[in-house]
């Protein structure tokens, strides 16, 4: 057993899921620092190693997962910009998307209020590129800092990066922080940057189960020639709406 051990690895330990289903994992970790991740995959190094966001889009095998599983929940710090600073949110990979968001609509920093109502970890939200009928992270991304899988750390500016619908590319890297570009209102604006966010949320509730055990949008909207079929109405179209296997 590595030495970090007590601090931060659990054996045997349950992975919690949006839809509270599966097994769980051999090791847990929990890293606090960029030194404590780097020293678990140098540990690690050659073995699984799968990297766990909120929990949601993930549906867990009963078996469970082998090897190393690390959550970031603990490399959670936000830092929001002074008044005379430029409008640069800087915040750790483990950090949460909805508390994120409503700590920039506070502060009127506009640009990240279209995700409203998506759970994810910042990182989690990164790789995938999160995103819904009012916009996507990318648009508010300026670098993004990331460890590979054997412990390297990079930093990758906004073009560098191979951002397309619900994805980015960075799937193989372990997203340690983000620098995201927002917009600074006036005084005078930022009602309406408020009232923005509730009708997003508002909009997200009257359309979507959100009290309900699900992992949000599974499946992706296919492109067809030049259109963007919803994956809804063809799931309806099919007669699968309401397909239950076992």
């Amino acid at each position: 057993m590595s030495p970090l051990a007590p601090n931060i690895i659990e054996r045997s330990a349950p992975i919690e899921t949006w839809f509270g289903v599966g097994g769980g994992a051999d090791l847990l970790a929990r890293p606090h620092n960029e030194t404590e991740l780097r020293d678990l995959l140098h540990e690690q190094a050659g073995a699984s190693v799968q990297i766990l966001g909120d929990g949601a889009n993930l549906l867990i095998h009963d078996a469970g997962v082998d090897g190393l599983t690390i959550s970031l929940e603990e490399m959670n710090a936000v830092h929001f910009p002074e008044d005379d600073e430029a409008p640069i949110v800087t915040a750790q990979g483990g950090a949460g998307l909805p508390k994120l968001i409503l700590g920039c609509v506070q502060r009127g920093l506009a640009g990240v209020e279209t995700l409203a109502g998506i759970p994810a970890t910042l990182g989690g939200a990164i790789v995938m590129n999160a995103g819904g009928a009012f916009g996507q992270i990318a648009d508010s991304v300026r670098r993004v800092h990331a460890i590979t899988r054997s412990g390297q750390k990079i930093t990758l500016a906004r073009h560098e990066i191979d951002f397309n619908y619900r994805r980015s590319g960075l799937n193989d890297l372990i997203i340690t922080g983000v620098e995201l570009q927002l917009e600074r209102l006036e005084p005078s604006d930022q009602s309406e940057l408020r009232e923005s966010l509730k009708r997003i949320m508002a909009y997200k509730k009257h359309s979507q189960p959100m009290g309900e055990r699900s992992a949000g949008c599974v499946f992706k909207n296919p492109t067809v020639g030049a259109e963007r079929l919803g994956a809804g109405k063809l799931i309806d179209q099919a007669g699968c709406k309401g397909l239950a296997v076992g």
